[in-house]
This record gives C-alpha cells, sequence and structure tokens, in this order.
C-alpha cells in the first residue's frame, strides 16, 4: 500500500465543486472514476480545498491509497491521457501514509479576478466576474489593509454550525490593476466558507463607494455577516496554490 498526492488545476465551469455531489457531476468524481479505471482498483481521493461549482484550480491538492505498482511520479502522465480536457494533473508523488492533505499547517493563495469594463469581453466571461462601475483600487488597497494579519472573520464568511473557530489569519492581501482586469490575491493560513468570495464582495463596494475603507473595522469587530458585502460570483476565484509548511 502507498499513499500518493496528486496536484490537480481544473477549469470548474462545468462542474458542480470539487466535492462528490447526489445530483451533478464533480472534480472528485473525475479522478475517482479515471483512477480506479487506471489502477484496476476502487479510488476514493480525499481533497485539500472543497472548491464550490464554477471555482477553478490551478493547484488544489488531492491524495488517496493504492496497491497499484505503478510508480507514483507515472500517475500523473497516464491520468492526463484519460481525464476530460478542463482537468489535468500537475504533479503526482508519493508521501508518508500519514500524509493528510486538509489536516496539516498549509499557505493557501486565491486570486479572485474582476474585469473592471463598460462591456463583458466574451473571452474572459469564465475568468473574472463582470463588474462594469469604475472601481477605486486605491480605496479596495485601503480597506484590503484592515482585513491582513490574524483576525476573526465571522463576519466575512457563511455560517456553518459545525465550525466554531472562525479566526484564521491572512498573511497578505494585495490588489494589482493591470489594464480593465483587477487582481485580488489573498495568502493565508485556511479559509472559511465563500470567505474569499465575501471579501472580494465587500471589496467591491469599497471600491465603489458603497462603503468607507474604515468600514472594515465595523465588520470584523461586529462579526455579522449582514454588515459585509455580497459573495461575489464564483467564475472569478481561482485557488492557485497549497504549500505545505509541515515536512510530508
Amino acid at each position: 500500500m502507498k499513499r500518493v498526492k496528486l496536484v490537480v488545476a481544473y477549469d470548474g465551469t462545468n462542474y458542480c465543486g470539487w466535492q462528490v455531489q447526489p445530483n451533478g457531476n464533480t472534480i472528485e468524481d473525475e479522478l475517482n472514476h479515471h483512477l480506479s479505471e487506471l489502477l484496476q482498483e476502487e479510488i476514493k481521493v480525499i481533497g485539500a480545498s472543497r472548491t464550490d461549482a464554477g471555482v477553478h484550480a490551478l493547484g488544489n491538492v488531492a491524495v488517496f491509497n493504492t496497491m497499484a505498482r505503478m510508480p507514483a511520479d507515472k500517475i500523473s502522465y497516464a491520468m492526463n491521457t484519460r481525464l476530460p480536457s478542463d482537468i489535468r494533473i500537475q504533479d503526482s508523488c508519493e508521501v508518508p501514509e500519514d500524509f493528510h492533505p486538509r489536516f496539516c499547517n498549509t499557505v493557501k493563495t486565491y486570486e479572485y479576478k474582476i474585469l473592471n469594463k463598460r462591456f463583458q469581453d466574451p473571452i474572459r466571461r469564465l475568468y473574472s466576474l463582470f463588474y462594469y462601475i469604475p472601481l477605486d483600487v486605491e480605496r479596495m488597497r485601503k480597506a484590503a489593509a484592515y482585513m491582513v494579519g490574524e483576525h476573526d472573520f465571522a463576519g466575512l464568511c457563511t455560517h456553518k454550525p459545525e465550525i466554531t473557530n472562525t479566526v484564521r489569519t491572512i498573511y497578505s492581501l494585495d490588489i494589482e490593476k493591470n489594464d480593465d482586469l483587477i487582481t485580488i490575491r489573498v495568502r493565508g493560513n485556511g479559509f472559511l466558507y465563500n470567505m474569499i468570495r465575501i471579501i472580494a464582495g465587500t471589496l467591491i463596494r469599497v471600491g465603489n463607494g458603497s462603503f468607507e475603507p474604515e468600514y472594515v473595522l465595523d465588520i470584523l469587530e461586529g462579526k455579522d455577516r449582514k454588515k459585509a458585502g455580497e459573495t461575489a460570483r464564483p467564475e472569478g476565484l481561482t485557488l492557485v496554490k497549497i504549500e505545505y509548511t509541515d515536512k510530508e
């Protein structure tokens, strides 16, 4: 028996998220199906981040156990000949049997992209949020600075009763504008349900003048989801990478 780690990239447009769902195809479904066929045994992967429907990834992580003799580093090549074209394995390697992708210390990096122009661009519609009202990036940067560090992010996430600790650490929250594309890049030790998309929605409210940058402090201190901006649409969000700070 060996444990194999996969680094998985995917376009989430046509999937109902990462996790297996009763009605609708998911990334996990595709990986389980093709790995089981390839290795001739039932495979069920464990994912590091359960991305939502329509969300993309360049570097999500999954692990599985197998009795197959195929070398772990060759599985990526074999899988990429089988998977649909909107999913690709970027790396495969053997890891210790006790390695779990969700129960290790990590740094996760996400990007949220906003296409800020007068009219939609059909080429970029699947990978960015279209927003036609001009956004003030400097105001957004001032607001973002208040979110950096360790905070209780209860006011910037969708409540889940099973989550009892809503304290997280954001290491950096950078906002760049290149022509008409605004990129919000967030690095942290973990994120709550819909947290990145609610941060994006809140920063949009700051950028369009609805919120003052300092209002972010009220959201954090109030811990009230109703104070924050909308949950931004999923297509603008990409999980860029997951770095493991524990030794595998």
